[in-house]
């Protein structure tokens, strides 16, 4: 008997999520993604999630929380489950910040939607050279400090109260010019991202 792909071990569950089947369907064409194109980014073989498009296979929950994350929505919202209510106001000092690699993120909104502000604290020098690319669109405020913006080959030095909307396919890179750091507000359309991941991974290198 061969052994099946890490990935692909928990496929023989019993039958209790009916639903998930073409509700995955339903996602994946509307997210205009072939059945290649998300199989592999989910670790699946194309035939693995066509069988579990179909019903005939049942997802494990690695397979559901990794599939949520590509097609930009929760577990709970492939289950068919009511989302609770969210409350429209953040209220200062209600999210703990988060660090990570010398960025400390402030969430600036409400958790599952398609947009996510966070404040962002920006000290000279960390990542200045991680270049980014991924899907989606970003939008940046400078509250205080100079900002280093690489857009492909052009770089541009942001002051307070200067913005910037761009496709962040394009890659691209944000650091502090100067060595008093910068602080910015920052608006991305990566769905269901941590704060501390933001722009991280998904094609991020350094130079």
């Amino acid at each position: 008997m061969s052994t099946p792909p890490a990935g692909e071990a928990a496929e023989d569950l019993p039958d209790q999520l009916p639903d998930v089947a073409p509700r995955l369907r339903e996602l994946r064409r509307g997210r205009r993604l072939t059945l290649e194109t998300a199989a592999a980014r989910a670790g699946l073989s194309p035939a693995h999630l066509s069988r579990l498009e179909t019903g005939r296979r049942q997802p494990s929950l690695p397979m559901l929380l990794s599939l949520a994350r590509i097609y930009g929505t929760t577990v709970s919202e492939l289950l068919g489950e009511m989302p609770p209510e969210r409350d429209p106001i953040v209220r200062a000092g209600r999210m703990e910040p988060v660090e990570a690699d010398g960025w400390t993120y402030h969430q600036a909104g409400g958790s599952g939607r398609a947009m996510q502000p966070l404040r962002l604290q920006v000290p000279y020098g960390a990542q200045g050279e991680l270049v980014r690319v991924h899907p989606g669109e970003e939008w940046l405020h400078v509250l205080e400090g100079r900002l280093r913006l690489t857009l492909g080959d052009a770089v541009h030095v942001l002051d307070p109260g200067d913005s910037a909307h761009f496709d962040s396919l394009t890659p691209h890179r944000i650091a502090a010019a100067g060595p008093e750091g910068t602080e910015l507000l920052f608006v991305h359309t990566l769905l269901q991202s941590p704060a501390a991941e933001l722009c991280l991974g998904g094609g991020a290198h350094r130079r």
